[in-house]
């Protein structure tokens, strides 16, 4: 069994690794229970989903001193607080009032509260709902000692939704086409009896509508706008499909994982293991993409241009973190009508330090929606005689001021999907960032909070005040990688 570091990007096309009710952890971070290990040795995640101490290999000091001592892991927002359940909502804060001033751009100057006749005419961050001018919503999966799927208003951090009964478990919300809608997986999400449901937007007291249980697997990596069909994936056995008005689920693949639709809602694109991205397209059975290697995986639409992006191995690079054998992926971008030459949007760094050197793979990319911008995860990591360790950990000091992990935006050319520039850093020690619909919001998070910044769109840097939901009651969730990013309510 190998697991991967940074879960998202790292999950295996084809090897699902589940967490069960008795699994101590699914990766490094979940140890950090286990405190400060010994002088020499850290906690890893074994193949029993157990955590472990690891006797580290480290540099020769070059006063021939003491070996350095090995801390704990980076808190990427992975570790869960149990707290009570508080019920399905919290109670309604004050609006905190940040939303964006897009009064620059034509069309976009109608600020919240004020009326309006379709969503291009509010600010950023904000849709047009009953004739108003509203703020969008995002929805999360958290834990409050169980697990929640929840939604809240991205500026207003006081009020957040548990999509599913007191004390009834829930994850993987999805937001329907148009945002009228959301699904979810409640009960046992970790098992073939979950249910999968929808509820409508605005939320309101009625109970939710089930349309399908796992069946004989789990469902995972679900996915639902831009069109009627939801798909999933079902534990490790292919990815299925239904409508959202209800009726049979059906059969989409056999194999594959990290499933994402088009655009038009049809066509679909996805990942499989030995085979790499597969498209179909028109309903037909699909066919890997040409010019993807073999090692690609997670595939991401863009909603304007004809790029698809993925990340991929090509060199079959490899780091071992403890006993887990993790792959070097990069991340890239290549037409999805026709396929051809792969351009490398964000590849390996490695810099030399005393025993080894300090690198970096890539994880969790996202697309802006117009598709000028793409955000990634960046992980670094020390690499001493073989063993690799996460940056930001006691023990690390190598790195230096690099930490476990880092989001960067990098700017796209829209016709030819080749980096533009610079990459631009937007934050340290975060993970799983999303673009807004509208591209002037990246929500992504840190420790266990939801964080929403706002951006220059032409520049990619931040340009406002950061938004940060506390984790008073719920911890956002983050070890299941791509399943647990933060979802934004279509703005249309």
């Amino acid at each position: 069994m190998t697991k991967r570091v940074v879960w998202g990007a790292l999950f295996g096309a084809l090897t699902m690794l589940a967490t069960g009710c008795g699994d101590e952890c699914v990766d490094q971070f979940d140890c950090r229970d286990k405190g400060t290990p010994p002088e020499g040795q850290a906690y890893i995640c074994n193949a029993d989903n157990k955590c472990e101490l690891h006797t580290l290999t480290l540099p020769p000091e070059e006063d021939a001193g003491t070996e350095v001592d090995a801390g704990t892991e980076v808190d990427a927002g992975t570790e869960m607080d149990a707290g009570t359940d508080a019920g399905t909502e919290m109670d309604a804060g004050t609006d905190a009032g940040t939303e964006m001033d897009a009064g620059t751009d034509a069309g976009m100057n109608v600020a919240k509260g004020g009326a309006c006749t379709a969503s291009p005419d509010c600010m950023a961050g904000l849709r047009c709902e009953a004739a108003t001018c509203q703020s969008l919503l995002i929805a999360v999966t958290g834990n409050d000692g169980g697990t929640r799927a929840l939604v809240t208003a991205y500026d207003v951090p006081a009020t957040i939704t548990s999509l599913s009964a007191s004390g009834v478990a829930s994850a993987y919300p999805r937001f329907g086409p148009g945002g009228t809608q959301v699904a979810f997986v409640q009960g046992d999400v970790t098992a073939a009896t979950a249910e999968l449901a929808v509820r409508p937007v605005p939320l309101t007291a009625a109970e939710p509508t089930v349309l399908t249980t796992g069946g004989s697997a789990r469902i995972r990596y679900m996915e639902w706008e831009p069109g009627n069909l939801i798909a999933w994936v079902r534990g490790n056995t292919g990815i299925s499909t239904i409508a959202a008005t209800g009726g049979m689920p059906a059969q989409a693949t056999a194999n594959g994982t990290f499933p994402d639709w088009a655009p038009n809602g049809t066509d679909y694109a996805y990942s499989a293991a030995g085979t790499g991205i597969l498209v179909s397209t028109g309903g037909g059975a699909p066919a890997p993409l040409a010019g993807t290697p073999t090692t690609g995986e997670q595939p991401h639409y863009n909603r304007v241009t004809s790029q698809l992006l993925f990340l991929a191995n090509p060199e079959n690079e490899t780091a071992t973190f403890g006993t887990d054998v993790t792959p070097v992926l990069k991340l890239y971008s290549l037409p999805v009508t026709g396929g051809g030459t792969p351009a490398l949007l964000a590849g390996k760094t490695s810099d030399a330090v005393t025993g080894g050197s300090v690198d970096s793979y890539i994880a969790n990319p996202n697309w802006a929606p117009d598709g000028s911008w793409v955000a990634y995860v960046r992980a670094y990591y020390l690499n001493i005689a073989g063993a690799a360790t996460l940056c930001g950990n006691t023990g690390t000091e190598l790195c230096g001021d690099k930490p476990g992990n880092a989001i960067y935006l990098q700017r796209v050319n829209t016709t030819t999907g080749a980096a533009e520039g610079a990459p631009v850093l937007l934050a340290n020690n975060a993970t799983l960032p999303s673009f807004s619909p509208d591209g002037r919001l990246v929500a992504y998070v840190l420790g266990g909070q939801l964080n929403v910044q706002p951006i220059d769109p032409t520049t990619g840097a931040a340009a406002g005040t950061l938004i940060t939901h506390p984790k008073d009651t719920y911890t956002v969730l983050t070890n299941e990688g791509d399943d647990y990013r933060p979802r934004w309510q279509p703005r249309q």
